[in-house]
């Protein structure tokens, strides 16, 4: 790979492809049983380019980067890495031909230091020994080469996230790699550390690397990609340059539908009555607060009302929603739920209350890999009832199917394993276990992200149904656009605290901003929303 020093970062190329692929993917099929997941997908990958995958939940697009780098083996097709046809057959092979991959969750050591992480087992040695002075002397120059001003004889933990993934980056380039893959690598990150992340992208662009960048973020991949391939259903729709599309032609070309998903159902609520009718609430919070965690808070949620929480991460909208469920327990404050007073010490009474909570991790606090769809749709359900009542099998059936109906959870087979389902189809899984469970007050902790914009609209459809229905919702995102379109009343937060609470008639995005930030940092805040 070049050398980096000198490197400035410049402007996506504009014109035809430059050179020949650094990859070439032509044709690739791969089947699970009967899911046809790549239909004859063909992809290729140049130097020096920032390559988006896109594709709702489902489409393929974590296939095809399995495929690429030897998790997955392919049915038919071919690869070639530099004009020589290869076989993938393991992630080291893939890393011996040069790509790696930094996933949106970063498999490091945190234990360990920087340089540790970024040489680990490929430790420089001296008489059979670790020579730490010349591995912290390589790492320092290849962070220097990324522009990270970072110790590499400090201890990865210690660093936020985002620098963490930047370490994880670093260690992808210290193997000279010739295509590097980021997958969902902003999720977690603000807008200035994104920024960070874009401006070593761009020097690794120039440097000549191939980059494949997965986002459900449309700004951000209209911002740093130059080139994307479009998957639907396994199957390949196109490839195109980001500068030849719009937002909305590239969200038809993804859902194969004429119209922005998420514009139709904001018209559709606008066009709903007002909020829910007057009734007595589901859930009363009156100074709640837990030390260290929240200040004392008050919250109301009426049956069919939802109630979004606005603000930054960390200003205690997950902190609250985990004291509402008993996830985590309360040291000041009262909580009534559906008229009757209790304090939750655990989840289960949570449960047995009528409270269902979706956590914002699904990964380590919601999906099951090695089960199937059916076993992890009915798993609250069968706490409810206790492990030695079994679910009738004829119940199971009925359930699963229903809801994998009512859903679109695809693909719709009650025996996949949830580890081989996407992000969104996770997601509803998910859903679907709380609403097994008949629950009153459903609390939704960033239902929507790192999914599609199709699966997006779904869930966002199925909140809204809900409401119509009288379940009370409480509905957290990141996102305030995504919050004053679902919500009756926002309550917005900052530093752990509710600094406001109104009903969401004419209320703008602006408005919440200068809510959480004052006017004199709204536009600072704006940037980061």
């Amino acid at each position: 790979m070049a050398h980096l020093e000198s490197v400035k970062p410049t402007s996506a190329p504009a014109g035809g492809p430059p050179g020949d692929p650094v990859v070439a993917m032509d044709d690739i099929s791969i089947s699970f049983g009967a899911v046809r997941a790549l239909d004859g997908v063909s992809v290729r990958l140049y130097p020096g380019e920032v390559h988006a995958l896109m594709g709702e939940n489902g489409a393929g697009k974590s296939t095809l980067i399995k495929a690429l780098t030897g998790v997955y083996g392919i049915d038919s097709g071919t690869v070639t890495v530099e004009g020589r046809q290869v076989r993938l057959a393991s992630p080291s092979a893939a890393q011996e031909a040069g790509i790696s991959t930094v996933y949106q969750e970063v498999n490091l050591c945190t234990n360990l230091t920087v340089a540790e992480n970024m040489m680990l087992g490929r430790e420089p040695r001296f008489l059979g020994a670790i020579n730490t002075r010349a591995m912290n002397r390589r790492a320092r120059a290849t962070l220097d080469r990324l522009g990270l001003d970072v110790d590499p004889a400090s201890t990865l933990g210690d660093h936020p996230i985002a620098v963490q993934q930047l370490v994880a980056i670093a260690r992808a380039v210290d193997v000279d790699a010739k295509v590097l893959i980021l997958d969902e690598p902003t999720s977690s990150l603000d807008a200035d550390e994104v920024e960070k992340l874009f401006t070593v992208m761009r020097r690794l662009r120039a440097a000549g690397v191939a980059i494949v960048f997965v986002s459900h973020f449309l700004d951000q991949i209209f911002e740093i990609t130059d080139r994307m391939t479009i998957l639907r259903n396994g199957r390949l729709v196109g490839e195109r340059m980001t500068a030849d599309l719009t937002q909305l032609e590239l969200v038809q070309l993804m859902i194969g539908r004429e119209l922005e998903v998420l514009e139709k159902l904001e018209r559709e609520l606008d066009a709903e009555d007002a909020g829910p009718a007057s009734s007595e609430p589901v859930l009363r919070a009156v100074g709640l607060g837990r030390k260290g965690s929240l200040l004392a808070t008050d919250l109301e949620v009426r049956p069919g009302e939802v109630v979004g929480l606005a603000g930054l991460l960390g200003s205690g909208r997950t902190e609250l929603a985990r004291l509402l469920f008993g996830a985590d327990t309360s040291d000041t404050g009262t909580l009534e739920v559906s008229g009757r007073r209790t304090r939750l010490r655990a989840p289960r009474q949570a449960i047995d209350r009528k409270v269902a909570f979706l956590s914002e991790n699904r990964r380590s606090e919601g999906v099951i890999g090695d089960l199937s769809v059916a076993d992890n749709m009915l798993l609250a359900l069968q706490a409810t009832r206790g492990w030695l009542r079994p679910i009738p099998s004829a119940t199971r059936r009925r359930l699963v199917d229903e809801y994998i109906e009512a859903l679109d959870i695809r693909p719709a087979d009650p025996d996949a394993l949830m580890r081989n389902l996407s992000g969104g189809n996770q997601q509803k899984v998910l859903l679907a276990r709380w609403l097994i469970t008949e629950p009153d007050l459903l609390i939704l902790d960033e239902p929507t992200r790192g999914i599609d914009v199709g699966a997006k609209a779904q869930i966002q459809q199925l909140v809204a149904d809900l409401a119509r229905r009288g379940l009370g919702v409480v509905f957290i995102s990141a996102e305030l656009e995504e919050v004053l379109r679902l919500s009756d009343r926002v309550v917005t937060m900052r530093d752990r605290r509710k600094i406001d609470e109104r009903s969401n008639v004419d209320v703008a995005v602006g408005d919440v901003l200068e809510i959480i930030a004052g006017d004199a940092r709204a536009e600072e805040v704006g940037a980061r929303a």
